[in-house]
């Protein structure tokens, strides 16, 4: 059944990596088998929501986990749940939060359009400098939390340790967003361990589970208000449902992630990689190298001509047959293997060659 092609558009090949704009990941026969299941009876959503959260921390070895809609419904519900915790009176107010502590204290380095959520969610964004002095001086009466963004934590940047203990010294919860951090698998705890008091991740990035779909971690008492907060409940998360298939579909995509050899998957980026280099290496002109993503953790092949430039490429691989997606900068066009299936790689590097040769 060809449902892209029946609506006129042509699905692509993604090697960009776990980008939502393309789709974010595709899914193993796991999760999708779990889906498939959920979707054939009836539950309590309240109940399947308490029983999957346990499920799931207890695979990793947590205090508690919610499944949210995305890594930013997962904000936005961290976010009420910093601001109202599971008192009724105060959920069903937000996100008018008059006389309730909702200030979130970021460093400019952090500032991102994803911080949109956690206004939806209640929070007043109050930017400091990206010094630890600052970020003491910005936690006031009105403080619920600090908001940390993992993304930019390489960037001029307090450390997250040095975060955690400013917050908690001045009496606020820290929440960190690791919505693309994996791999590596270690990250599921390690934010925490630092002490982090609620992490977001997406479900559908490195996960591999639905799209729609995030994983919030923490205190026992945050993630009920999480959920309290959250669908089916009366609360700012109503509008973002989760339902019990994504539910499912989450803790399928939990329990293959904790048992997936992940060595074997770094070994077939590896391959992937050194496969692009080596076909497109030595063409006139070319340059070609094996670097790593943003996160230290996926290896990346880049490839830039001194004839074509890098958007040119790009353009070129979008349009032609297959449709390739890559990331392109002045520094070449990156080819990210993680989202890419085997035999993709050597799809792409025919098509690198046609064009580059």
């Amino acid at each position: 059944m060809d449902v892209y092609g029946s609506l006129g558009i042509r699905p692509l090949i993604n090697a960009v990596g776990t980008v939502t704009r393309l789709g974010g990941s595709l899914m193993p026969p796991e999760v999708l088998r779990a889906m498939a299941a959920a979707s054939e009876q009836y539950v309590d959503l309240n109940e399947l929501h308490i029983a999957a959260g346990r499920r799931i921390a207890e695979l990793l070895g947590v205090e508690a986990a919610y499944v949210s809609s995305g890594a930013a419904g997962g904000l936005a519900v961290a976010a009420a749940a910093c601001i109202a915790g599971s008192d009724p009176e105060k959920i069903r107010r937000l996100p008018e939060g008059d006389g309730l502590k909702t200030e979130f204290v970021i460093q400019r380095s952090h500032r991102t359009g994803w911080e949109q959520a956690l206004r939806v969610g209640g929070a007043r964004m109050v930017e400091v400098a990206p010094t630890a002095e600052a970020l003491r001086g910005g936690i006031g009466p009105r403080t619920a939390a600090v908001m940390y963004f993992m993304a930019y934590s390489k960037a001029d940047s307090v450390p997250l340790p040095e975060a955690v203990q400013i917050a908690h010294e001045g009496g606020v919860r820290i929440v960190v967003d690791a919505a693309a951090e994996l791999p590596p698998m270690s990250n599921l705890t390690a934010f925490l361990k630092a002490g982090a008091d609620l992490v977001i991740f997406s479900g559908g990035k490195g996960l591999r589970g639905p799209q729609a779909s995030g994983l919030v971690l923490g205190r026992r008492d945050l993630i009920e208000a999480c959920r309290l907060n959250g669908n089916p409940n009366s609360g700012i998360g109503r509008p973002m449902k989760v339902g019990k298939e994504e539910i499912a579909g989450v803790v399928a995509a939990v329990e293959r992630f904790v048992r997936l050899d992940h060595d074997a998957e770094r070994r077939r980026w590896e391959a992937q990689v050194d496969h692009l280099v080596e076909v497109v290496y030595g063409l006139p002109g070319v340059r070609a190298e094996r670097v790593l993503d943003r996160t230290g953790q996926i290896p990346v092949a880049r490839i830039a001509s001194d004839r074509m430039e890098s958007k040119a490429i790009a353009e070129q691989l979008r349009t032609g047959e297959p449709r390739i997606e890559v990331s392109a900068s002045p520094d070449g066009v990156a080819v990210n293997p993680h989202m890419l299936r085997e035999g993709d790689e050597k799809v792409i590097a025919r098509r690198l060659r046609e064009i580059l040769k």
